[in-house]
């Protein structure tokens, strides 16, 4: 059972998964563009590419020949993966799935038009003078977004046509890899937002995690907590989505699966990735039985699920650097953090900071039926002790 894994990112999320992946005995090679990265830190090996590069990225799969490919970030040269598949190295959780994910284009499309998904009315504009034509038709306010970016890069809410100007600079800007389109989204009026995380196996049935409400600004995550509140409606009908759009996909692996939940008109999908989801680091709180970074990797090499069980409620919060610095960075509250009952913390071990980068998260746990406000104020509260400098 021992296979030699090629991870794309090494980020926090794949850090995780090293981790997990170091449990069942397995060899990983580290990839990203800056040496120290967090996965690096724990994996066999490391390589240090731009996998923006077409052909640096077929010479380090060449030169390692792994067993299993698992991309962990968005800025890859996708399409090279599927003359790797078509050798026999298994790509996480397919080609086509990392190829269509990667681009909002093919992902919109596909579960809109070929699914039937219910989703926001959406253009697209390879122009400025195509963004204001797709605007009038959308109406405002509206989410201008670039097809490849990740994080929020890039995405803007745009109130009136004066901000346009300003939505497309800010997605061209935003954007990742050499694709200048941005996606022009109705605004839906949502009562909250959910990432539903979806197991596909290679033998056996979809699975699905507690659905984990969110919080995000500017895009990004700031904290999650699970189980989210939904009716046993609303996530009935965001299961089927989810089951539908990732079978279409293939292959094996864990998906963040994101939806919009509105008391009127009910469940809409937004996006979904094929990899653990950033507001999924809530599992690490021990809310289920086995957490999404476990998962994720059981599903990749083939080895049975038995079930996923809802254990305890959880929450997380983000740990975001105040400051932009090339050393490595320092910390301070951290006794106070571990001081307090039921609670993690997480420092990541990036190697320098960026303004409002992820530096770290806090996890809590209580058990079943607690407070979930309650809970949340006080893992925000705890990250909000710890000070990056």
């Amino acid at each position: 059972m021992t296979k030699k894994i090629l991870l794309l990112g090494s980020g926090e999320l794949g850090k995780e998964f090293v981790i997990a992946a170091q449990r069942k005995g397995q060899h990983v090679i580290a990839c990203d563009s800056y040496v120290g990265a967090p996965a690096m830190q724990v994996a066999d090996e490391c390589e240090v590419f731009d996998m923006l590069n077409g052909e640096a990225l077929d010479a380090v799969i060449a030169k390692h020949n792994p067993d299993i490919i698992v991309p962990e970030i968005e800025a890859i040269r996708t399409e090279r993966l599927y003359e790797w598949e078509q050798r026999g190295v298994q790509v996480v959780p397919s080609a086509k799935a990392v190829n269509f994910t990667m681009n909002r284009k093919a992902i919109r499309d596909l579960a809109a038009k070929e699914l039937g998904l219910k989703t926001a009315k959406y253009f697209y504009a390879k122009s400025y003078e195509e963004l204001c034509e797709a605007a009038e038709k959308v109406g405002f306010p509206c989410v201008v977004k670039p097809l490849m970016s990740s994080s929020g890069k890039g995405q803007s809410l745009v109130k009136t046509r004066e901000d346009l100007q300003a939505a497309w600079d800010y997605g061209c800007s935003g954007s990742r890899g050499d694709i200048r389109e941005l996606i022009i989204e109705e605004f839906i009026h949502f009562d909250s937002e959910i990432t539903l995380l979806t197991v596909t196996q290679k033998n056996g049935p979809t699975l699905f995690c507690p659905p984990i409400g969110h919080i995000q600004k500017g895009g990004d995550y700031r904290e999650s907590f699970q189980p989210a509140p939904i009716s046993e409606e609303h996530l009935r009908e965001a299961e089927r989505m989810a089951e539908a759009v990732t079978k279409a996909l293939t292959g094996a692996g864990i998906w963040g699966v994101e939806f919009f939940l509105s008391h009127e008109n009910g469940v809409y999908f937004s996006e979904l990735s094929p990899r653990p989801h950033d507001t999924g680091m809530v599992t690490l709180a021990g809310t289920q039985n086995l957490n999404e970074f476990e998962l994720h990797l059981r599903a990749v090499l083939g080895l049975p699920i038995p079930a996923i069980t809802y254990e305890r409620m959880g929450a997380s919060a983000v740990i975001l650097s105040p400051i932009a610095s090339k050393e490595r960075p320092n910390y301070r509250g951290e006794e106070e953090v571990c001081a307090e009952e039921n609670t993690y913390l997480r420092i990541f071990g990036k190697p320098y900071t960026k303004l409002n980068r992820r530096m770290g998260v806090v996890v809590r746990y209580a058990p079943k039926g607690s407070d979930l406000d309650e809970l949340r104020d006080k893992t925000k509260a705890a990250a909000a002790k710890v000070e990056v400098y």
